[in-house]
C-alpha cells in the first residue's frame, strides 16, 4: 500500500472535514428557505402579522439572532414599541458579529421606537375636561360656631369704636331761644313806632294832670 505524502493527506482531511461541518453551519442559519422566503415576501408585502409569524418559526428552530431583527422590524411596523425595543436590544446581545454602521442603525431604530412609545403615552392621557362640575358646598352643621362672651373691657389699638348714635332733632319752632328772639323783635318795632310818632298821637292830659 502506497503511503500519500503527509500534505496531500492532511489536505483530504481538511475539506472532508469543511464539507461535515458546513451543512449544520447552513441548516441553522438558513432553516427552512421555503418560509424564510415566504417570511420576506410577507413583509415586503406589508403583511407584516403573517411575516412576523414565519420569522418567529424559523428562529424557533435555528436560534439564529438575524431572525430577532427580523422580528423587532416587524414589530416597528406594527407600531409596537415595547416588543420591538425589546427584540433589538436583544439582537445587539446575541448577534457577536455587527458592524458599526449595522449597530448605528440598530440604535435609530431603538430610539425611533422610544419617541413613538412616549407619542402613544400622550394621546393615551384623557385631557382635563373643559367645564368642570362647580364646587359643591356643605353648610355648617348646627352648633358650629361657638357663641362668643358678651364684651366687656377695652378693645385693642386695632379696632375702631363704634360712633354713639345721634339724637333726634328737635325743631327749630319748639325751641325757646326762637320764641324769646321772636318776642325780643316784636317789642323792638312797638319801641321804634313810638319814637318816629314824637308823641303827636299821644291822647290830651287830663285836666287835673300837668302834661309836658
Amino acid at each position: 500500500m502506497r503511503r500519500l505524502p503527509i500534505g496531500r493527506l492532511g489536505a483530504v482531511l481538511g475539506f472532508v472535514f469543511a464539507c461535515l461541518v458546513a451543512v449544520p453551519i447552513a441548516n441553522a442559519k438558513g432553516g427552512d428557505n421555503s418560509t424564510e422566503l415566504k417570511a420576506r415576501e410577507a413583509f415586503a408585502a406589508g403583511r407584516y402579522d403573517e411575516a412576523l409569524d414565519l420569522f418567529a418559526k424559523l428562529y424557533a428552530q435555528t436560534l439564529h439572532p438575524v431572525y430577532l431583527r427580523n422580528i423587532g422590524r416587524c414589530h416597528q411596523k406594527l407600531r409596537q414599541p415595547d416588543q420591538a425595543i425589546d427584540k433589538f436590544r436583544e439582537y445587539l446581545a446575541k448577534e457577536r458579529k455587527i458592524s458599526g454602521d449595522e449597530r448605528k442603525e440598530i440604535d435609530g431604530y431603538i430610539k425611533e421606537m422610544e419617541a413613538l412609545k412616549e407619542e402613544q403615552a400622550r394621546q393615551n392621557t384623557p385631557p382635563p375636561p373643559a367645564n368642570p362640575p362647580p364646587p359643591t358646598y356643605n353648610p355648617p352643621p348646627p352648633n358650629y360656631y361657638p357663641q362668643q362672651p358678651p364684651y366687656s373691657g377695652s378693645t385693642s389699638g386695632t379696632l375702631i369704636a363704634q360712633p354713639a348714635p345721634r339724637e333726634e332733632e328737635t325743631p327749630v319752632y319748639k325751641k325757646w331761644w326762637f320764641w324769646t328772639l321772636i318776642g325780643a323783635a316784636a317789642a323792638g318795632t312797638v319801641v321804634a313806632v313810638l319814637l318816629l310818632s314824637g308823641g303827636k298821637d299821644m291822647p290830651p292830659c287830663p285836666s287835673s294832670a300837668v302834661c309836658k
